[in-house]
């Protein structure tokens, strides 16, 4: 597979990176397409450096992006890595947004083991306070917050029909004639994980084999990780939707990772028009987003280079990294240092 990396530093790179050049720990994220989701990646990457963390973000991006917008992501400091599309058995599938069927390009990220961890950001997500210490994590899990089953997209589902979600659980009990309670179930644009090319492959592999879902990858990464899902609280990936349909479940004031997925919520799109998008927190946090990606003092050029970690892994480190990866309790995230 054909891979291009490019990083705000000189670089000579042939290849398998050389571990020795790299942290060990990143953050990375996903960009396709040559629209105006960009905006939302360089918001990601000055938000990351506001919070001051100390890992590079790197941009996991399909051969269709512009030359143009992958010259802005090097320029605000980000790694920039091609990758090739991965598409689901069936492309015929009605997805519950069209657009979803690019989402399993997303499982190439697995292939990126120069890095020991990473976390993974939707393009639409901004991070307003460190949260460097989710790497800290016990390894061996794939750690996500838990998504909710009250929205529309869900109609198709049991959950949506009977009024049960795993947001308020005690609210509607589940049918003993349904079977199984369903097992929990997190939203992919936020998780904690350790690449690994074994399961690299057995991802692929079992791709080939499986139905594509309403929900795409996010689906198919809750089935491949069911065993080793932990979830960690909300203000850790808080999607939107949770401030009007599980407020109970929502410190505000506490929250570190926002998700702007609701319909209409893109900060670069909003408008204030469609659904709940009048709302006083939800037109806060778009300000919130927009005081981050106009800061001209976040720029890369205008801040110090990020951290590395003192001892990165050497080539014999990275290679027997390469072995097979790595279970309701939220898991108490590590304090921040």
């Amino acid at each position: 597979m054909a891979q291009d990396m490019t990083t705000a530093a000189a670089t000579n790179i042939p290849g398998l990176p050389k571990a020795a050049s790299l942290p060990v720990r990143a953050y990375v994220t996903f960009l396709a397409g040559n629209g105006d989701y960009v905006k939302g990646v360089v918001g990601l990457a000055k938000g990351l450096r506001k919070v001051k963390s100390k890992y590079p973000l790197v941009v996991a991006i399909l051969p269709d992006v512009p030359q143009e917008h992958r010259q802005i992501l090097v320029s605000q400091g980000c790694i920039v890595r091609e990758i090739e599309p991965v598409y689901p058995p069936e492309n015929q599938t009605q997805f519950a947004m069209a657009y979803y069927v690019i989402n399993y390009s997303k499982l190439r990220i697995w292939e990126f083991v120069e890095y020991s961890k990473m976390i993974y950001l939707d393009g639409d997500i901004q991070v307003f306070e460190n949260i460097d210490h989710l790497f800290d994590m016990p390894d061996g899990y794939l750690y996500a917050v838990m998504d909710c089953f009250c929205e529309k997209t869900w109609s198709h589902t049991p959950q949506y029909k009977i009024g049960y979600c795993q947001q308020c659980p005690d609210k509607v009990q589940w049918p003993a004639e349904l079977g199984p309670k369903p097992p929990l179930y997190f939203n992919a644009g936020m998780f904690v994980y350790e690449p690994n090319l074994s399961t690299y492959h057995d991802l692929l592999n079992t791709l080939k084999v499986t139905p594509p879902t309403s929900f795409a990858e996010q689906d198919f990464l809750n089935v491949f990780f069911r065993k080793i899902y932990k979830p960690i609280p909300p203000v850790y990936n808080l999607v939107l939707a949770m401030l009007w349909r599980h407020p109970e479940n929502i410190q505000l004031e506490k929250v570190k990772v926002v998700h702007y997925c609701a319909a209409g919520s893109k900060p670069w799109r909003y408008t204030g028009k469609e659904d709940n998008m009048e709302r006083e927190d939800i037109k806060m946090l778009v300000n919130k987003w927009w005081d981050v990606y106009n800061d001209e003092s976040l720029d890369y050029k205008k801040c110090v280079a990020p951290v590395v970690e003192p001892e990165p892994r050497n080539l014999q480190q990275l290679l027997a990294a390469l072995s097979e990866a790595g279970a309701l309790h939220y898991v108490t995230a590590p304090s921040a240092a």
